[in-house]
C-alpha cells in the first residue's frame, strides 16, 4: 500500500534513535487523527513538573479528589503548549469537545472534563497533556520514509490501556517497541529500503 493512503489514527508513533529534535528524541506519540489534511498525536511519555493539584489550582477549579493530586500534567508536543488535552477511555460521561479515536479511546479538550476529574466523576483511566504533536498534509509520511519514526499499533484494546495508562513514562518506549518485537538497543539511525 502507498505510504500516502496509510492512516495511523490509533497507532503509536516511537522516535528513532535518528531523531535528534529535542522535542521529540527517545518519544512516543499516540496517534489522534490521520487523514489527507495531516495527522494530530499527543505524546505519552514526557511528563512535566506540574502536578494535577497544580493544575487545578491554574485553572481555578478546587480538586476534590485528592487521589489524583500527584499525577503529572503530560508534555504533549510543541503545538499549542498552553493548551490542555485529555486522552482518556470512554465513559458514560459526556464532555463539549470529545472525539472518539479507536478502542475505547476518546480526546477531550474541554474544561468540563477536568471538573468532572476534580470531583471524582471524570474517567479512572486518563492521560493530561499539555500541547500536542501535528503534521501538516504529507509531513508524517515524510518523515516515516526518513526513518524518523517506527509505527506500531496494539493488538488488542487491553494492551493498548496498559501502555497509554498503566506503565511508567520511562517505560513506554520499551513497551511500544515490545509491541513489534525490538530491542530498544537494537535500533540503528540509518535507513535502508528494498
Amino acid at each position: 500500500m502507498p505510504l500516502e493512503n496509510i492512516n495511523l489514527t490509533g497507532h503509536f508513533l516511537i522516535a528513532m534513535p535518528a531523531m535528534t529534535d529535542s522535542f521529540f528524541s527517545k518519544s512516543v506519540t499516540f496517534i489522534c487523527t490521520h487523514n489527507q489534511d495531516g495527522a494530530m498525536g499527543i505524546m505519552i511519555n514526557r511528563p512535566t513538573d506540574i502536578t494535577f493539584e497544580t493544575l487545578f489550582e491554574k485553572i481555578n477549579v478546587e480538586l476534590l479528589n485528592i487521589g489524583v493530586a500527584d499525577k503529572h500534567v503530560l508534555y504533549g508536543g510543541p503545538v499549542q503548549p498552553e493548551r490542555g488535552f485529555v486522552l482518556h477511555e470512554i465513559t458514560d460521561g459526556e464532555w463539549d469537545s470529545t472525539v472518539q479515536i479507536a478502542n475505547n479511546i476518546a480526546l477531550t479538550t474541554s474544561k468540563d472534563i477536568l471538573e468532572s476529574v476534580a470531583i471524582g466523576h471524570g474517567p479512572a483511566k486518563m492521560l493530561v497533556t499539555l500541547g500536542y504533536a501535528g503534521w501538516t498534509s504529507g509531513q508524517l509520511e515524510q518523515e516515516i520514509m526518513q526513518n524518523a519514526w517506527l509505527s506500531v499499533q496494539a493488538n488488542d484494546t487491553e494492551t493498548l490501556h496498559k501502555i497509554l495508562y498503566d506503565t511508567d513514562y520511562d517505560e513506554k518506549l520499551s513497551a511500544t517497541l515490545a509491541l513489534l518485537g525490538v530491542d530498544p538497543a537494537m535500533l540503528s539511525d540509518v535507513a535502508g529500503h528494498a
